[in-house]
């Protein structure tokens, strides 16, 4: 066959992409990586954010309703059916939303909303079972109750987040079953055990594993020197004792995308009123957003302005977005690297979607999905126009009046088209694997 004159080969782009994003990682690493990208469809669009970013960063149809200066706030940067989850951190208040910034980033409202259609669509085919007529009707919930709360916000209503006492349909339920099975005494007691010199990580060669001592005496460091001058919160003042390093971990083998960078935890003292005063630091190395790797020059020479590292940038999403930042936030370098510092949650339960058994129950969640988004960019939007926090809001209602009907039919049309695209993908990525482990087979007979 002649060597094509183009670069049109879908196949080939996607497999390269792949490994050029995976190009850092050890052997074993990338194993790994990849085995959990060939689970689903969905897992394969969980850990293959860099290709939706790279398909859509100059799609013609953002400025249809958005695309302006003032359609920009904070995006989380990676919104999916399952960063939606039940969290909670020192209040030990058990709470329902999105916790996880790693990959936000300042970009028009639909680069959130689009790629959340996206799994919507790819999570109600693989653990709903919906039929397409429902995901269409689930799909058209989720745009409609974005819209809703911006309208409802320039209307001057406050709603509640969703907790275990404000928490209504499907939500209700997980939330009440969380916080009565999850606990900080028993997240310790899973991950910690007391001995005679006191509490350390437990032996868990899945999860967790020792550090080397020259690696383990910089991260103490490093948790006990800079990262307390980074912190926002009241936690700042807290003696050094609060602070003091009593074991630490590499974690092993957490998140998808994720996959091959460094992350720890680190056990620290807290307070002493009891001995489940301890807390968990989980300490996740930082890399650049996926959509910074799409910026021209100036743009990047104006984002290292603002961010002169990645573990700046995170702390000023989390504390933009969030709605209930975590005190323990902060930063801290091991050598070239820089490493977000956060507790890591008792709460943290993802939400069981393939129990769901109706369409009408899964509209109901995806409602709470639309609503948390849309929150989560009024407070992104706030942050970055203090002077004028309704701005955001009105300019995207303003973009969508009278043809509210054209942006979900838009975006629906949009979802079904791309989760196509990702399954034809993901077949690609498992064909090549097959491929590839048939070659090495014959290799060693």
């Amino acid at each position: 066959m002649p060597q094509p004159l183009t670069r049109h080969n879908r196949p080939r782009q996607v497999l390269d992409a792949i490994a050029s994003a995976n190009a850092g990682l050890s052997e074993q690493e990338r194993e790994a990586k990849y085995a959990k990208l060939a689970e689903s469809p969905y897992r394969f669009f969980r850990g293959t954010n860099h290709l939706y970013w790279d398909d859509i960063w100059h799609d013609w149809r953002f400025a249809l309703y958005g695309g302006l200066p003032e359609t920009q706030t904070w995006l989380q940067g990676d919104a999916h059916a399952y960063n939606f989850g039940a969290y909670g951190h020192r209040d030990d208040t058990v709470r329902y939303g999105m916790d996880d910034f790693d990959d936000a980033m300042i970009g028009d409202y639909q680069y959130d909303l689009w790629r959340l259609a996206i799994s919507l669509v790819l999570d109600a085919r693989e653990n709903v079972g919906l039929s397409r007529k429902s995901t269409g009707k689930a799909l058209a919930t989720l745009t409609e109750s974005y819209h809703d709360e911006l309208a409802g916000h320039l209307n001057g209503e406050a709603p509640d987040g969703v907790t275990l006492e404000t928490a209504k349909g499907p939500v209700a339920p997980f939330l009440e079953k969380v916080a009565a099975k999850r606990s900080r005494a028993r997240m310790l007691d899973k991950w910690t055990r007391l001995t005679d010199e006191g509490r350390c990580f437990a032996e868990r060669p899945d999860k967790l594993a020792r550090l080397p001592a020259h690696l383990a005496s910089q991260l103490r460091k490093a948790v006990e020197g800079e990262y307390r001058e980074t912190l926002y919160s009241e936690r700042a003042e807290a003696d050094e004792d609060h602070f003091r390093v009593k074991d630490m971990a590499r974690r092993l083998d957490a998140g998808t995308g994720s996959l091959g960078l460094e992350r720890y935890y680190v056990l620290i003292e807290g307070g002493r009123d009891h001995e489940h005063d301890d807390v968990i630091l989980d300490v996740k190395q930082q890399t650049p957003p996926e959509g910074w790797r799409l910026m021209n020059a100036t743009e990047k020479r104006a984002w290292r302005r603002a961010f002169p590292h990645e573990g700046v940038r995170h702390a000023a999403a989390f504390h933009a977005i969030a709605e209930h930042p975590d005190p323990y936030l902060g930063w801290l370098h091991i050598g070239d690297s820089v490493f977000s510092v956060r507790e890591r949650s008792p709460f943290k339960d993802d939400f069981p979607t393939h129990k769901l058994d109706s369409g009408k129950d899964y509209r109901k969640l995806v409602k709470r999905w639309g609503r948390i988004l849309a929150r989560e960019h009024l407070r992104g939007a706030r942050d970055l126009y203090p002077e004028d926090p309704g701005s955001f809001a009105r300019n995207v209602c303003a973009r969508l009046e009278g043809r509210l009907d054209h942006f979900t039919d838009m975006v629906a049309t949009l979802a079904v088209s791309y989760a196509e695209c990702v399954t034809q993908d993901y077949r690609t990525f498992v064909a090549s694997r097959a491929e590839q482990a048939e070659e090495t087979s014959a290799e060693k007979t």
